[in-house]
């Protein structure tokens, strides 16, 4: 595999990449204003949040991994929001609801990815806080190219704005239109956000840290919970059942929340290390899969072939099913993780790969919470609830029907051998209506919890939702530090699975990596409204070749060919022990860029 849609970037001075170039442009430009690579990603995650507004927003969530030089390993930044002190199984069950809807106030847990971007300026930047959110002020204010994908998203869920979410009209609907691809966009109520913000953490005594700290309190128990108690206090709109409903977040929740940080989860494989964030994430399912194939010897098989893509879909499928029975919050439920890392443990998952597509759902049994993986099978699948369009959980490319939209993902290293990956998320603008007074809606990441009881993800106040989002980091066998990721969904861990893979079994540059036919399957069971399975399901990029798809046709998979280009946004960025900086990033969708020198 040697072609390429872009060269892999090279230099000593600092490398970026995200899922906007406008996001990456910022990135670089805080970096040559003498910041390191956290005030970079900070930066980089508020320009997101003005540019992809059908992908994140301010009042979403985030997890990160940040390693600073001089570390042996990266520290968890947790941005994922709690369930509220209202969220309980009793409530949502007497709303005649069977699972949490996809859309709507009972979908909001407390925003966090705001906390945990102050935590990583604080604590791995130098610059000021509005160093770092003037360039985002400014697209809001002034605007910025509308995608084309967001101008479609808006006009989708044009009646919803005026019929049902009328707080969100003036903003995504200015002047009563859908706005137009290519256009300046401009939002001024999210601009004014972040100026009141902004002026009153500068009013604070004190300089840079006591600005960030201002800025915090004035999130989590000032201006902004204020705004977001009062909203929620009176509203009631209609959700992904098609019915309408009040919510259960309230300043209170807002106040008794932080963001907070970690120690990472690793694997170590064929000379490499991998972090990843704990089992309240999905993070658990790569490393998972890296060990189910760790004695398979990889690096002989053709790397878009059926038998590469099969192993791979193959271990992927045995982790996600762990995954349902077993992730969950660790401060609330006793997580098998130990276990589920074991070589031993790998070896016998490994023993259920045949030839042959798996069609059926396969969590491990482990000693003392069998029950776990009853209770997954007896749920497996479910899908009950009537799709209204507005809110089937985070926008990702799992479909092709609709694969436009997705999250967003940010990674940067910079010549001192900082580096971040980060992965915003949550408050986008079909999740729910537009807080008037801050510009954007809130998040809908509590629809990854289950209404029934004694499950690691069991809806229960304080809990986190089990998360989707998945940055990642690895030390590579030649001491290079490689941060990378994607948006997707379910889908982030599978394409990083296969990126990974390559990069380490095929000697494929970081670009080669990404450019290379993605696949990934539906198989698992959703973490999204409405949360339903596709047995044996597998999509596959059409530049894989006949062959390969013929082949595993014959497998048994059943194959979805995608567009061409349509699976995946990895972007990813690296420094060599030597001060050798690389980036990439995927050329699918057409928007996400490198950017370093």
């Amino acid at each position: 595999m040697s072609f390429t849609t872009r060269p892999e970037l090279k230099g000593t001075f600092g490398m970026v990449a995200s899922t906007h170039w406008i996001a990456s442009a910022v990135g670089m430009k805080l970096l040559e204003a003498g910041g390191m690579a956290g005030d970079a990603a900070v930066g980089m995650a508020f320009v997101l949040n003005v540019v992809e507004p059908h992908l994140n927003g301010p009042l979403g969530d985030m997890p990160a991994l940040v390693w600073p030089a001089g570390d042996e390993a990266p520290t968890v930044l947790c941005g994922q929001g709690s369930a509220p002190a209202g969220a309980t199984i009793a409530h949502y069950r007497s709303e005649g609801l069977e699972i949490v809807p996809g859309s709507g106030l009972l979908a909001t847990v407390v925003p966090g990815a705001f906390d945990a971007l102050m935590l990583i300026l604080r604590d791995h930047g130098r610059l000021r806080l509005r160093d770092v959110l003037e360039p985002a002020i400014h697209y809001a204010r002034s605007g910025h190219p509308m995608l084309p994908q967001v101008s479609r998203e808006i006009a989708g869920l044009a009646a919803i704005f005026r019929d049902e979410w009328p707080t969100s009209a003036p903003v995504w609907l200015p002047g009563g239109a859908v706005p137009e691809a290519g256009e300046l966009f401009a939002n001024s109520a999210l601009a004014a956000f972040w100026e009141r913000l902004l002026s009153e953490a500068e009013a604070a005594v004190g300089g840079r840290e006591a600005e960030i700290e201002a800025a915090r309190l004035a999130f989590h128990e000032g201006f902004v919970a204020e705004a977001i108690d009062r909203f929620m206090a009176e509203a009631c709109v209609l959700d992904a059942t098609g019915e309408r409903r009040k919510g259960v977040l309230t300043g209170a929740d807002m106040a008794a929340w932080r963001a907070t940080s970690e120690v990472p989860i690793s694997a170590d494989t064929h000379g490499a290390t991998v972090w990843k964030c704990g089992p309240w994430t999905q993070g658990p399912v790569l490393l998972q899969a890296l060990r189910i194939l760790e004695t398979d010897a990889l690096g002989d098989l053709d790397p878009t072939g059926d038998v590469f893509v099969h192993l791979a879909a193959e271990a992927l499928k045995l982790a996600f099913a762990d995954r349902e029975a077993y992730y969950g919050d660790p401060a609330y439920s006793d997580i098998p993780l130990e276990t589920l890392l074991s070589p031993d443990y790998a070896r016998k998952r490994r023993a259920l790969i045949s030839e042959d597509a798996s069609h059926v759902q396969r969590p491990g049994s482990i000693v003392g919470v069998e029950a776990l993986a009853a209770a997954f099978l007896d749920r497996a699948g479910r899908a009950t609830v009537k799709d209204t369009g507005i809110g089937t959980g985070e926008p990702t490319m799992a479909h092709l029907t609709n694969q436009n939209r997705d999250t967003v993902h940010v990674d940067v290293i910079d010549q001192w051998g900082n580096a971040v990956s980060a992965t915003p998320s949550g408050g986008w603008l079909k999740s729910n209506p537009v807080i008037p007074e801050l510009g954007v809606p809130l998040n809908s990441r509590a629809q990854m919890f289950w209404l029934d009881e004694g499950l690691p993800t069991s809806l229960a106040p304080g809990r986190r939702p089990r998360t989707t989002l998945s940055p990642s980091m690895a030390r590579l066998g030649d001491g290079t530090r490689l941060a990378f990721g994607t948006p997707g969904g379910d889908q982030q861990d599978q394409w990083q699975f296969a990126f990974l893979l390559r990069l380490l079994h095929h000697g494929l540059n970081l670009q080669e990596a990404i450019d290379a036919p993605l696949f990934h399957t539906a198989h698992l069971q959703a973490s999204f409204f409405p949360r339903g399975t596709r047995p044996g399901h597998l999509l596959i990029e059409p530049a894989a070749g006949e062959e390969t798809i013929g082949r595993l046709r014959a497998r048994g998979h059943a194959v979805e060919v995608s567009a061409p280009w349509a699976a995946g946004r990895l972007t990813a960025a690296s420094r060599r022990p030597d001060g050798l900086l690389k980036a990439a990033a995927t050329p699918r969708l057409m928007q996400a860029y490198a950017i370093g020198r």
